[in-house]
């Protein structure tokens, strides 16, 4: 269980059965939340938020005051974004570009990219050529670099350190930097070096990757002979869904952040935090629909489900919620269902038994009518779920 704050809580016991499910957004304690970890960070560590986090545009002008910029990572995500804040700068990240994508960030004036591959590399300076012959354009290579499984312990999401889609196989470094001194990318400019290997992982762990990308970067420059001057060590800190209070402990980041500063002054330090700075601002509220037995246990199947909020069978967890009994009166003429255990199983409206947000949660009494909050809905939620499956109606969005 956790708790929603009064905002929030008003919010959803005032809405009506036919305006649920929605997602409620917390606005000011996003606010606060993003102060508090720009304050933790030392001057020379850039804040980029990655925006496939939760595009929402409310979300992204709610942070501008924060962050030094945006990651993208497709030409949708680029256009909406340059719209929605418009001129904060953008890196443009991920695999797969298309060339019309490049060319239409090079249009908006983008002039930060990670790059993916040798191909892409080349792609780019043939494009920024064409497109952008009189601006340098920033490079940044993005490794799949080697991580020991201690480093590792406890991520969510591998995404380096095995044979991943992403970024360049270290093996490649060499060729890739030198192709800057063959004299055929005279419009792109090596600054450094990008390396997103995992996420979930808590600040420690954070440390020691952010200090093992820092180190490989460097033996590549010394062995090249060029001065690198940015590194950017991704985002992937830890959101604990099993425990929401268990908040990333950014102060000890931060202060370890600044240790490595200190030892390589040259350099700009990026990172690119998503799940981190929003989740916790966002809530998806819905309403008992029914509650039944079925062998033993009981189930509260509500409206919606994870065609809205698909978190928790994509990432095989109990979304974190709260339970609001309602106070109105029951409107119809049949009686109310309820729960005869202590324990339910709340399940949304889909023709498949994958569609459950929280196994076994403790709703002693809970009817039908009932409110229920789900928390930490703030960051890949609604923007990755399969909304069209069965086709129900959208949830409402409100950002208070």
């Amino acid at each position: 269980m956790t708790t929603p704050p009064s905002v929030v809580r008003d919010r959803a016991l005032s809405l009506a059965g036919g305006e649920l499910p929605a997602y409620l957004y917390d606005l000011s304690a996003l606010s606060t939340h993003a102060a508090a970890v720009r304050e933790t960070l030392p001057p020379q560590v850039e804040l980029y938020y990655a925006a496939k986090a939760n595009p929402e545009p409310e979300i992204l002008a709610a942070l501008s005051p924060y962050v030094d910029g945006y990651e993208v990572s497709s030409g949708g995500e680029l256009a909406h974004v340059a719209k929605a804040v418009a001129g904060r700068p953008l890196a443009f990240g991920g695999p797969g570009k298309t060339p019309d994508e490049i060319a239409a960030a090079l249009d908006l004036g983008v002039r930060r990219f990670h790059v993916e591959s040798a191909y892409e590399l080349r792609m780019l300076a043939a494009l920024a050529a064409r497109v952008a012959p009189e601006t340098r354009v920033d490079v940044l290579l993005r490794f799949n670099l080697p991580l020991d499984a201690e480093a590792l312990a406890g991520s969510s999401l591998a995404m380096g350190g095995r044979p991943t889609p992403f970024g360049l196989d270290p093996a490649e470094a060499d060729d890739a930097v030198a192709a800057f001194a063959s004299g055929d990318l005279e419009c792109l400019e090596l600054v450094g070096v990008h390396a997103h290997l995992a996420s979930g992982l808590d600040a420690p762990q954070q440390l020691a990757v952010a200090a093992s990308v820092v180190a490989w970067s460097q033996a590549l420059a010394r062995r090249h002979g060029i001065r690198l001057t940015e590194v950017n060590v991704g985002g992937g800190m830890g959101v604990d869904y099993a425990d929401p209070e268990a908040r990333f402990d950014w102060a000890r980041y931060g202060q370890g952040l600044a240790e490595l500063c200190a030892a390589h002054p040259e350099l700009t330090l990026r990172i690119e935090p998503g799940r981190a700075l929003t989740a916790y601002c966002g809530w998806y509220a819905t309403e008992v629909l029914d509650v039944k037995r079925s062998h033993g246990e009981e189930f509260a199947v509500v409206r919606g489900g994870t065609h809205h909020l698909r978190t928790p069978a994509a990432k095989g967890h109990d979304q974190p919620c709260a339970v609001l009994p309602t106070r109105a009166p029951w409107p119809h003429p049949w009686p109310r269902s309820e729960a005869r255990q202590d324990r339910v199983t709340f399940a949304g409206q889909l023709c498949t038994p994958k569609d459950v947000l929280a196994r076994r949660v403790a709703a002693p009494g809970l009817r039908a009518g009932d409110r229920v909050v789900f928390g930490l809905a703030g960051a890949y939620a609604w923007n990755i779920s399969h909304h069209d499956f069965l086709m129900h109606p959208r949830p409402g969005f409100h950002f208070l």
